[in-house]
């Protein structure tokens, strides 16, 4: 009689599926994954180190550089902590014009997760497809701030850049490109059998897991935490009537499906900024003091936390940033892929949770 004996398998650092280097070491009973452990550390870069004792001109330009994929809210979150410090006041239209660059990077970096999901789970066209749209909305920060991933579009009182008329049209244009494209990906991604097999019911995360593993961003909202969205917390976006989405099936389907229907939301988030925001000066002023305080924001992966110290010549004294994948990845490892009864789900399991490894090992 044969017997089945565990097997420890070693994936990563580097993978063709992963966007950037991690370790996972699983142990399993043939297919069936008994447990699993991450291992990071692969590109730290010591920023936070690098940041302190530097003027906020220069830190505002770290802190873009923490993650590419999500750099936008780092600038975002980054500024309005100085804000928040010094009692900025920003003028209306500056503030819709942060929410429009914010939402155009949220709907870029889902893209890129659900092409990195797809990419895994060998549906090729799909995140080729996905991919080619991830351009539109890159030309489209590129339109407003001047780059299309290190932006440092916003400065403290305002933005530095005005929406021009013209622009305008052709942003309504884009996004109406991307809704009509994304409406047909999503279409392909429910519809097709393979994509169902490999996903619904696969890398559940319990509602109870997912807070007691402190899971943040669209992965605790697939998990049926509707709540967990900073958004609801911004002055701005509650201006927009801003409602967060969730679902309650809490595996990969979910979490992809999220994403998908987040970028339609920040589509329509964005047509709001265009509708209600009205001619007016895009900078108020302001002056950077010394105090200290924290401030949360809704990155595309979840809550992003600044803790920021400044002096009376506006240089950083001490700064501490929170990133969203940490909680993530380590609801992952402990709860999503242990269970799993494919070896060759570990990987799609790792990639639905959007592991932004820039962002932990800053």
């Amino acid at each position: 009689m044969k017997k089945t004996v565990d097997v420890s398998i070693p994936i990563g650092p580097l993978h063709p599926s992963w966007k950037e280097p991690a370790r996972l070491k699983c142990e399993t009973r043939g297919e069936f994954v008994l447990r699993a452990e991450i291992e990071l550390g692969y590109v730290k870069k010591g920023i936070e180190r690098i940041m302190k004792g530097r003027p906020w001109q220069e830190v505002m330009f770290l802190a873009e550089r923490i993650c590419g994929i999500c750099s936008v809210i780092h600038n975002m979150v980054f500024i309005e902590t100085i804000e928040k410090i010094s009692n900025i006041t920003v003028p209306d239209r500056a503030a819709y014009l942060r929410i429009i660059a914010n939402e155009l990077d949220r709907i870029q970096s889902h893209i890129i997760a659900n092409f990195s999901y797809c990419h895994t789970i060998e549906h090729e066209t799909l995140g080729m497809y996905l991919l080619n749209l991830r351009e539109t909305a890159l030309d489209q920060l590129e339109l407003l701030t001047g780059a299309r991933i290190t932006c440092a579009y916003m400065i403290p009182g305002g933005v530095r850049f005005d929406l021009r008329s013209e622009d305008e049209a052709t942003l309504r244009d884009a996004l109406d490109k991307t809704e009509t494209d994304l409406t047909r990906y999503v279409e392909m991604f429910k519809g097709g059998p393979m994509i169902s097999l490999r996903s619904k019911g696969v890398g559940i995360l319990t509602k109870e897991e997912a807070l007691e593993a402190h899971v943040v961003g669209p992965t605790a909202r697939a998990s049926g935490l509707p709540e967990s969205d900073q958004r609801l917390n911004h002055p701005t976006y509650q201006k927009l009537g801003f409602k967060p989405i969730s679902y309650t099936s809490c595996d990969n389907y979910a979490r992809v499906m999220m994403r998908f229907d987040e970028i339609f939301q920040s589509v329509n988030l964005i047509r709001k900024c265009l509708d209600m925001m009205s001619e007016g000066p895009i900078r108020g002023g302001g002056k950077v003091i010394a105090g200290e305080t924290s401030y949360t924001g809704e990155a595309p992966r979840g809550d992003l936390t600044y803790f920021i110290k400044t002096d009376e010549y506006g240089r950083i004294v001490d700064i501490a940033i929170r990133t969203p994948s940490i909680m993530n990845i380590e609801a992952c490892v402990h709860y999503m892929i242990p269970g799993v009864t494919s070896v060759a789900d570990i990987t799609a399991t790792f990639i639905s949770s959007d592991p932004c490894i820039a962002c932990c090992e800053r």
